[in-house]
């Protein structure tokens, strides 16, 4: 029944194979155009990725306006045989977990684009960029393991090449610590790929890396579940990422030109968490139901951690980098709750972190042009010359606090709901996680924006028009998105609870509750009803 439902496409073939394979080759083609046109041309090469990179939006808007509420399945689906031998295919599909992700990495692309500029040799750089934006597609977009781990690698060499190139004073050092850590963690996410395909093809009548064929008919061991959801769940650790293999996400934000943090923080984060969602939780259910408190107490950790750290920094940008290890903790949190308000919430906070944390880099990057430094103590009274800038900031800057009638208000909220409903404790203790978000973002602005202007602070140039117009979309999504977050969740809540649903099946098969135990309290009820069974009565507290 799920695998049918998840299977579900659009009636016109030649639109369901042409509309997401372009969200890939539209950046692709550009990236090729690019590298034709004349170096000394720098203003062709940046008005050619902004046309790739507004098309490749547009087209996901397209998407967004034609995609059917009422279906939790995937939609748009593109398959062709590619390897037939190997069981490998060109497959395609967008869900309302993935649609935003989507929407979300061609809206910031362009306005990376258009908001920031390299400081030399713009060619390359925004045909890394283009490249970037192919790469980023795809994995959402990938519904073959291998497929998707190709995309999931590609968008490594990209962002290696921007940090490196195009970064800022320990570049070089930055951008190898963050090749190494995510390449390391992937090449065993490629072992855990292999041994599944492998494991499971007795199962599955033949090789095959068709994610949904594999998540509905594999029926490997507890122990080779265990061992292959490992592999998947650091490598995606490692990209999200969570305590305590965060420590190449600092240094890659704090040495980024400005579009790679932007996109960093946006976009290629949010590859971890919906690695998770889409691979750890769906192929691997009855792992993620025994083992999923592991990586609620991490999420937690990172919460409070990226927090406490965050309140210390003395560089603005290495702040705003330690206050993502902190919310990607609640995404966490919310993703392992395993129960719909959990799910949803995670997915939206995916979305409005990437909105919230883009304007923020945007914002640091133009202080830095304007003087040169992000040291907090070099900064103060920018709100008398830079009266704009501070109202912007000021904007985006209660956004990522969480407040009430702004997007990062709606999936914090959600996530401690779920959270609080699955494992009331962790909800608790991430909620000092809010508290310390609004003291460390508070401090800094109060910090940087107020107080005696003195030297260049003094004359420093406010937002010009340009600049923006080009923020403006983000400030418009950061107050609609907070005060009707309907829409999104419209499309995004019936693919969670298709997800649920799979995840209660496969629960239900190896636990055998009660009949319509699971309608009645879902996993959630679920978990503490085993713990009930298993352990002769023993509370919640000691799972």
């Amino acid at each position: 029944m799920i695998a049918s439902t998840l299977l579900a496409a659009e009636t016109t073939a030649d639109v369901a194979f042409g509309t997401l394979p372009s969200l890939i080759l539209v950046p692709l083609l550009t990236a090729a155009v690019i590298m034709l046109l004349p170096a000394s041309r720098a203003d062709y090469v940046k008005l050619a990725a902004l046309i790739g990179s507004v098309i490749t939006g547009a087209i996901s808007i397209y998407v967004l306006w034609h995609f059917d509420v009422a279906d939790p399945g995937f939609q748009f689906t593109a398959q062709r045989e590619w390897i037939s031998s190997l069981g490998l295919s060109w497959f395609l599909g967008i869900d309302g977990i993935s649609l935003f992700l989507v929407v979300l990495t061609g809206i910031l692309f362009p306005i990376a684009i258009l908001t920031t500029e390299p400081h030399h040799d713009p060619k390359p750089y925004h045909v890394w960029i283009m490249l970037l934006m192919a790469g980023s597609m795809g994995a959402f977009l990938a519904l073959d393991l291998l497929l998707f781990f190709l995309f999931f690698e590609v968008v490594l060499v990209p962002m290696y090449f921007l940090i490196g190139g195009w970064g800022h004073g320990n570049r070089v050092y930055a951008a190898m610590k963050f090749f190494l850590y995510t390449m390391a963690a992937s090449a065993l996410m490629l072992v855990g790929i292999v041994s599944l395909v492998f494991l499971a093809a007795g199962d599955t009548g033949g090789a095959t890396f068709n994610v949904i064929e594999l998540a509905e008919n594999h029926q490997l061991s507890t122990l080779a579940s265990t061992l292959v959801f490992l592999s998947f769940a650091l490598a995606f650790a490692v990209k999200v990422p969570v305590f305590p293999v965060h420590t190449w996400l600092p240094d890659a934000h704090t040495e980024a030109p400005t579009a790679g943090s932007v996109i960093l923080a946006g976009v290629m984060l949010k590859l971890g968490t919906y690695g998770m969602l889409r691979f750890g939780v769906y192929l691997f259910p009855e792992v993620v139901f025994d083992l999923g408190w592991i990586f609620m107490t991490l999420g937690v950790i990172g919460i409070v951690y990226g927090a406490a750290v965050a309140t210390m920094q003395k560089d603005l940008k290495r702040l705003v980098a330690y206050s993502s290890v902190a919310h990607m903790g609640f995404i966490v949190l919310g993703i392992f709750a395993l129960n719909s308000q959990g799910m949803t919430g995670a997915v939206v906070q995916m979305v409005n972190h990437g909105i919230t944390t883009g304007a923020l880099f945007i914002l640091v990057g133009w202080i830095y042009e304007r003087r040169h430094t992000r040291e907090i103590a070099a900064l103060g009274g920018l709100q008398k010359s830079a009266p704009l800038m501070a109202g912007v900031f000021t904007l985006v800057m209660l956004s990522s606090v969480g407040l009430p009638g702004l997007n990062g208000f709606v999936g914090e909220f959600l996530i401690l709901l779920g959270t609080f409903s699955a494992a009331r404790w962790w909800a608790v203790v991430a909620v000092s996680g809010v508290i310390l978000a609004a003291l460390y973002m508070l401090w800094a602005y109060q910090r940087t924006f107020h107080g005696p202007a003195v030297g260049e602070n003094a004359t420093m140039e406010d937002m010009r028009l340009s600049e923006l117009f080009g923020i403006l979309p983000l400030l418009v999504l950061i107050v609609f998105l907070g005060v009707y977050p309907k829409p999104m969740l419209d499309r995004i809540e019936p693919s969670v609870d298709a997800l649920i649903e799979h995840v209660e099946e496969r629960v239900t098969d190896f636990y055998e509750p009660e009949p319509n135990e699971v309608e009645r309290v879902g996993v959630t009820g679920l978990i503490e009803a085993a713990e009930h069974g298993e352990s002769g009565g023993e509370g919640e507290e000691d799972h």
